[in-house]
């Protein structure tokens, strides 16, 4: 399995050779083998790219970020066929049951509430913790309460405070909004392998949304983010604290009875929903468990 994350933060040219891609920059030259590369960040704006590496990258499934002028995230390389299978597994996707796809989006959802109140509780926020405790017992088929909602707000005023929203221009958001993108994209590049498309989702359905699907999948694997984020307690977020979020891809979790990392357990975990809906059977589904006391 591919494992590596690399970033390109200053100017270079990137080219294929061998198998390698190789970056060339003013001050040296550095190799890295295509077959360990499991997402390539572009950083810096002022990166040349050859044509025959983009193929490589492509044909090789790596995940390729492209950063703006800011650092951020703001496109992604996707393929136009992730599998040999593409157009029966679309077709197959465009009629998947809509009973399924509830059952399916109220375990994910259930189970983010699960992983949210499990961090609350190793924090010392056990009031919050039996709260979201409480929404996960009311939890209604495709959560028709929206009892996420209602944890979410709790959720986060425990960990960052009474006057923190989502919506607030502030470090905090920066980097739990960076780091979340960071963990679509490594969702987006395993349901395009898979050779399904991401616009068509579980439950997320908006019009203007390119990555649906994602967006319902990756919904139990925020709380990584989140466990960073308030563990840094950035007070700045620039490049440094980036590199922090980026890494969690390279962090390990137990999927399956295995430790794996993270990279490696959302490829494990989006199988298994698949399989889950082709069978119509929830139990199928791997969730992620971490260390005893919380270690990534």
């Amino acid at each position: 399995m591919s494992w590596r994350t690399v970033v390109i933060t200053q100017r270079a040219k990137l080219d294929l050779k061998t198998g390698f891609v190789v970056i060339r920059t003013e001050e040296d030259i550095k190799r890295v083998f295509i077959d360990d590369l499991s997402v390539l960040i572009i950083e810096n704006p002022a990166v040349s790219i050859t044509g025959s590496l983009i193929a490589a990258l492509n044909e090789k499934k790596v995940k390729v970020i492209f950063c703006d002028e800011k650092r951020s995230p703001t496109c992604e390389l996707a393929s136009y066929y992730g599998s040999h299978a593409t157009a029966d597994r679309i077709r197959k996707q465009i009629k998947w049951n809509d009973e399924v796809k509830t059952y399916i989006w109220t375990e994910i959802v259930s189970e983010k509430i699960r992983k949210q109140g499990e961090f609350l509780k190793e924090i010392g926020k056990q009031a919050e913790a039996e709260m979201l405790d409480g929404y996960l017992r009311q939890i209604q088929i495709a959560d028709a309460s929206n009892r996420e909602g209602h944890a979410a707000k709790v959720y986060f005023n425990a960990l960052f405070g009474l006057d923190f929203t989502r919506n607030r221009d502030c470090t905090i958001n920066a980097a739990l909004n960076y780091g979340y993108g960071i963990i679509l994209s490594a969702f987006n590049r395993e349901i395009v392998s898979h050779g399904y498309i991401t616009q068509i989702g579980l439950f997320h359905n908006n019009m203007f949304n390119n990555f649906n699907l994602s967006c319902d999948f990756m919904e139990p694997y925020r709380i990584l983010i989140d466990r960073i984020v308030y563990a840094n307690n950035f007070a700045r977020f620039t490049s440094e604290e980036k590199h922090i979020l980026i890494d969690v891809l390279n962090s390990k979790v137990t999927i399956n009875n295995t430790k794996q990392h993270v990279i490696n357990a959302i490829k494990i975990y989006c199988q298994s929903i698949f399989d889950a809906i082709e069978d119509n059977d929830v139990s199928k589904i791997c969730f992620y468990t971490i260390g005893e006391k919380g270690e990534l």
